[in-house]
C-alpha cells in the first residue's frame, strides 16, 4: 500500500472488509479493517509505543484521537476510561467507519469518529493522545497540530509519538517555541526508535 492511500478522503483501493485480531488494553478483541487506511494488518509500532507509555488518559471529559485509521488508540482510549467521550478524527473516511463499527464490535459506547470540520469548534479535550501523520510533510503537520493542541483544557496533556528519525526532536523544539508560555513540551519517554512527546497546557 502507498503511504498517500490513508491520507486520501476517498481511498483509491476497493473497501475489502476482513477480521483483525489484536490486543488493546489487554483484551483480545476480533475487529474490521480493510486497504487504503495506515497500518491496516494491526497495531503499528509507533501506536504501540504510545499505548505502552502513555499514562491513563482522564477519567472523564473529552478525550481526542488525531488521525484514527481504524481505530486503536480511540478504542483504548474508550477502554481505559468508560465514563468519558472519545472523539477520533482522520479525513479518510474509510478509517471513520471502521473505527466506529470497531467501537461497536468491542462494545464501546463511548466512541464517536468524525471528520475534523465536523467536531464542535467549542469542544475542550482534557487528554488527546495521537501517532500523528509525519509523511503529509511538515507544513501539514504543523497546521495539523496547531489545530488541536491549541483545544487542551487547561491542565489537559497530549501525548504524541513520533520516529526518532523523522524529526521527533526538532517538532518538539518547534512545539515548545510554536506554543509559547502557556505550555510546556517535554519528552517523556525513547523507546524502539520512537519519541513520546507530552504537551501540557499550564494554567
Amino acid at each position: 500500500m502507498e503511504p498517500a492511500h490513508y491520507f486520501n478522503a476517498e481511498p483509491g483501493v476497493p473497501d475489502v472488509r476482513r477480521p483483525l485480531a489484536v490486543v488493546l488494553d489487554g483484551r483480545e478483541l476480533t475487529l474490521r479493517t480493510s486497504a487504503g487506511i495506515f497500518s491496516p494488518d494491526g497495531v503499528d509500532k509507533g501506536t504501540a509505543v504510545l499505548l505502552a507509555e502513555a499514562p491513563d488518559p482522564a477519567p472523564e471529559g473529552n478525550l481526542l484521537d488525531i488521525g484514527c485509521g481504524w481505530g486503536p488508540i480511540a478504542l483504548t482510549l474508550a477502554l481505559r476510561s468508560p465514563g468519558a467521550h472519545v472523539y477520533a478524527v482522520d479525513v479518510n473516511t474509510r478509517s471513520l467507519a471502521l473505527t466506529q463499527e470497531n467501537a461497536r464490535l468491542a462494545g464501546l459506547g463511548n466512541v464517536r469518529a468524525s471528520l475534523p470540520e465536523d467536531l464542535d469548534p467549542s469542544l475542550r479535550f482534557a487528554t488527546i493522545w495521537s501517532n500523528p501523520p509525519i509523511r503529509i510533510g511538515k507544513q501539514a503537520l504543523h497546521e495539523l497540530l496547531l489545530l488541536w493542541l491549541p483545544r487542551l483544557e487547561i491542565g489537559g496533556e497530549a501525548w504524541l509519538v513520533v520516529q526518532k528519525n523523522l524529526g521527533a526532536d526538532s517538532l518538539s523544539r518547534w512545539l515548545a517555541g510554536e506554543l509559547g508560555d502557556a505550555y510546556d513540551v517535554d519528552r517523556p519517554a525513547t523507546s524502539k526508535g520512537f519519541r513520546v512527546l507530552r504537551v501540557t497546557r499550564r494554567g
